[in-house]
């Protein structure tokens, strides 16, 4: 993984759940879903645990370097 954010966003029950933008490191062609999802559930709380993925080519940034969460917000709303 060369970069990523996480988001709540709502599931199938109207509960907020995390989900996870990743940037996949170039040659990683065997990082799916299921192995991102696994390896954060080795290392954080089960409430933490990332229920969703999603692969993006950049995470959006200012230009002080801050993740703009609101950016991924919005294009997870044009999406639903």
């Amino acid at each position: 993984i060369a970069d990523a954010a996480v988001i709540g966003v709502l599931d199938d029950e109207g509960e907020e759940v995390p989900k996870a933008f990743v940037v996949a490191q170039p040659g990683a062609e065997d990082l799916d879903e299921a192995a991102v999802i696994a390896f954060v559930a080795e290392r954080v709380s089960p409430h933490k645990k990332v229920r969703k993925v999603e692969f993006i080519d950049l995470v959006p940034k200012s230009a002080a370097g801050k993740i703009l969460r609101k950016d991924l917000r919005a294009g997870e709303a044009r999406r639903s």
